[in-house]
């Protein structure tokens, strides 16, 4: 595993900042060596601008770094049952913390590569998918993920345009049989597939 995903080497730098997502303040344990470490990235705000939870009871949140998505997606439903898996051992503790800072209740927060210790199924599997971890990471995100929902269940990402949102949305439509894009805002789109019986 490549030592700039995991980032174990990288000197520890803590830091806190806030964020206020539908009306609610939530402070944020982040670090060094952990993506986007001081503010909430704009793909990321884009996303949980486009998210629907409607129906939705189990949320799986792949490359979750220090747990954004999952956290604010349970802060926002409390009963939504929530998995978050990365790689990176300290953006995983810094996820925890934010879980428990923040009082949104439990979570299910371990480690994985992609799906290798994912073993359930999900209503909605989201990602920022890590472009810098390579093509083979984020086309298994988006590939593999079929076979971690539940019927019906939905994949919703985050990809730039220059980053490869045509490649994704191509395999996404390969794999599914089905994409829409959600929303494009400044390069950024949102796709989402869906498992159909």
């Amino acid at each position: 595993m490549a030592h700039y995903f995991t980032n174990e080497d990288v000197k520890s730098a803590p830091t806190t900042f806030t964020y206020t997502y539908h009306g609610r303040d939530y402070t944020f344990h982040s670090d060094a060596g952990v993506f986007s470490k001081h503010f909430i990235d704009y793909g990321t705000q884009v996303l949980l601008a486009a998210i629907d939870l409607k129906d939705t009871q189990s949320l799986l949140d792949v490359g979750c770094g220090y747990g954004t998505i999952g956290m604010l997606l349970k802060g926002d439903k409390p009963d939504l049952q929530v998995t978050m898996v990365d790689v990176n051992k300290r953006a995983l503790a810094l996820a925890k913390a934010n879980v428990e800072t923040n009082n949104v209740g439990a979570c299910d927060i371990h480690e994985s590569s992609c799906y290798d210790q994912v073993t359930g199924c999900y209503d909605l599997i989201v990602s920022n998918p890590p472009i810098r971890a390579g093509k083979k990471i984020v086309s298994t995100i988006l590939s593999e993920s079929i076979h971690h929902l539940n019927n019906n269940g939905r994949l919703v990402i985050v990809i730039q345009k220059k980053q490869g949102a045509p490649s994704a949305k191509a395999l996404m439509e390969k794999t599914f049989g089905n994409v829409t894009i959600l929303k494009r805002d400044k390069g950024y789109y949102i796709l989402q597939s869906e498992k159909r019986d």
